[in-house]
């Protein structure tokens, strides 16, 4: 009898430490660099389409940080070092900046800008980033303001990260840096490499009019 509750004990123990190490790994995966992902293509960009209206009135504001690039694209060499700086990037920022609509931050229902004052909504957010990893030397036709439908339909805006590994989606409303595929939205335009001035289809021909709430 003894014996039995011993071995029975031992069982309930194995148990407990699969599901615990099963816990874990899936933890630990969830870290991964996401250069390890057994997929990781690169979006298909379509034909020109229009720019939205609130990157035109940015522009406008902000000439010199839409001086356009005369590269031909390109993709950045993903490594543990730099992918690493993203993650730093891409979480100070989402820890420094507060969300907050534009109606509510300037009275206007559409408006792109730097959050310089710590509030901002989507694109404010994604615009913050790419002038950070500019500023630190990653290449300007790299990085790209994209618009897209998150999972609730709604307009929203990120930053996409071309690299050898995939597109890599930085976003303020997920803390984890993935591949475009894994975000589960769907993706509208964004700007082109070789110009960022103009903007590119990325399949979901029905843009919103405004890109987001936050």
């Amino acid at each position: 009898m003894k014996k039995r509750l011993e071995r029975a004990l031992l069982a309930a123990g194995a148990v407990v430490f699969a599901m615990t190490f099963a816990s874990v790994a899936k933890v630990e995966a969830k870290e991964q660099v996401a250069m390890l992902s057994s997929f990781a293509a690169n979006m298909a960009v379509g034909a020109n389409t229009a720019v939205p209206l609130g990157y035109a009135q940015f522009c406008a504001q902000n000439p010199a940080d839409c001086a356009g690039t005369t590269g031909r694209g390109g993709k950045v060499a993903l490594t543990e070092a730099n992918f690493a700086q993203l993650r730093k990037i891409n979480d100070e920022i989402n820890e420094r900046i507060q969300p907050m609509t534009d109606l509510d931050h300037y009275g206007e229902v559409e408006r792109w800008a730097y959050p310089d004052d710590g509030y901002g909504d989507c694109e404010d957010y994604a615009l913050l980033k790419r002038r950070t990893l500019i500023e630190l030397g990653w290449p300007a036709d790299t990085l790209l303001v994209t618009v897209v439908r998150d999972r609730k339909g709604d307009g929203h805006a990120v930053l996409t990260v071309v690299t050898d590994r995939g597109d890599l989606v930085l976003d303020n409303q997920e803390a984890a840096i993935v591949l475009w595929h894994e975000t589960g939205y769907r993706f509208v335009k964004r700007q082109a490499q070789d110009d960022n001035n103009r903007w590119v289809s990325l399949g979901d021909v029905l843009a919103p009019l405004t890109v987001g709430r936050y």
